[in-house]
């Protein structure tokens, strides 16, 4: 492996309008050569909402439950990350043909910039979103910690850009709501990482159905204890620890941090690290981001038994601004869901 050159925090580039760290905008080009192949499964999520974790689930279910075959590698050359480049370390297109099929393979990328391949081969798509409160949060340490992003500045400057799309993969919003869009049309299994949280074992046997494979039960309690928090958090073929400092510097923020659901860090308790200012909230017990954290801290509770006929019947109320609608979300915190209302006022679509 050669020596990495210090090129550490460097700008993000836009690529058809979405910001993405400076060296995975790179390697895009060469993703035009990539062929998926039938038996593929990708993972995608944003940044931040359990990537690593059901990439641990899948692979876990792959090697049917062997703990031993599950070390062989770190996760990042078992389930490669499709447009990964950094300096001193193999593209994930490199790993990626190195790697017997069937792949797992994981991404981040927006459908604009996705290889079309993908979708021409049908590929199936596993799906996690989360709690775009818990994200800010977890993408912030991030960001100070793995150093092919920008420096991401203090807490209130990093959330504005949040806010904005400006930060890389571009926009929470648009990533969940496109990626839930393509589920009417593609194979796609669209969780929430809350519903993992609350009952892992249900949502691994609801991938074991979508990927067309049976383990037995004793094998399904091994995936959940394997790839529960603490296991995964003290695992280095799973926390990124054998990573170069140059690349995530744990002594900074360790690449799993918590993974708690709803966020419990101070800085979403009303009071901000911008001279203690508190962000205003809108009057009355709740609002549109209330009825957002309300949706994504209990998934369940629009779904019912099935799949909702939209991923918006609560959140449509959030559109008109942006700037407002998080602000509302730095506050929201304080409410409590049981104060939600069952259905929001009809809105435009994300």
């Amino acid at each position: 492996m050669e020596d990495i050159p210090d090129t550490s925090r460097p700008p993000l580039k836009y690529v058809k309008g979405i910001p993405l760290i400076k060296y995975f905008a790179e390697a895009l080009e060469s993703l035009q050569d990539f062929q998926a192949q039938p038996d593929d499964l990708l993972i995608s999520t944003y940044p931040k909402s359990g990537t690593t974790w059901v990439s641990e689930i899948l692979d876990m279910i792959y090697q049917d439950g062997d703990v031993e075959k599950c070390r062989r590698a770190p996760v990042f050359i078992r389930v490669p990350f499709l447009e990964f480049k950094a300096p001193g370390i193999p593209t994930g297109l490199e790993v990626l043909k190195d790697t017997p099929a069937p792949r797992l393979i994981k991404t981040h990328l927006p459908l604009a910039l996705l290889p079309q391949t993908l979708l021409d081969q049908k590929v199936k798509v596993v799906y996690v979103a989360r709690n775009a409160k818990d994200v800010a949060v977890s993408y912030y340490h991030f960001y100070r910690m793995a150093k092919v992003h920008p420096d991401p500045d203090t807490w209130d400057s990093f959330l504005e850009k949040f806010m904005a799309g400006e930060v890389s993969y571009g926009s929470w919003y648009q990533h969940v709501q496109e990626w839930w869009e393509l589920s009417h049309t593609h194979p796609v299994l669209y969780l929430f990482y809350e519903d993992m949280k609350e009952n892992p074992k249900r949502e691994i046997q609801k991938i074991l159905k979508f990927v067309g494979r049976s383990l037995p039960e004793e094998t399904v309690d091994l995936i959940v204890q394997h790839t529960s928090f603490k296991e995964m958090k003290n695992n280095s073929m799973a926390n990124y620890t054998t990573l170069s400092p140059d690349i995530m510097d744990h002594s900074i923020s360790a690449f799993m941090r918590k993974g708690e659901y709803p966020c419990r860090m101070a800085i979403w308790g009303g009071k901000h690290e911008n001279g203690g200012k508190s962000w205003p909230g809108p009057s009355g017990a709740c609002s549109a981001a209330g009825t957002c954290s309300h949706l994504l801290l209990h998934p369940q509770a629009s779904r019912g038994t099935g799949r909702p006929p939209s991923l918006w019947p609560r959140m449509s109320a959030l559109m008109p601004t942006m700037p407002r609608r998080w602000r509302v979300v730095a506050s929201a915190s304080a409410h409590s869901c049981e104060q939600c209302p069952q259905e929001a006022p009809k809105g435009p679509v994300l």
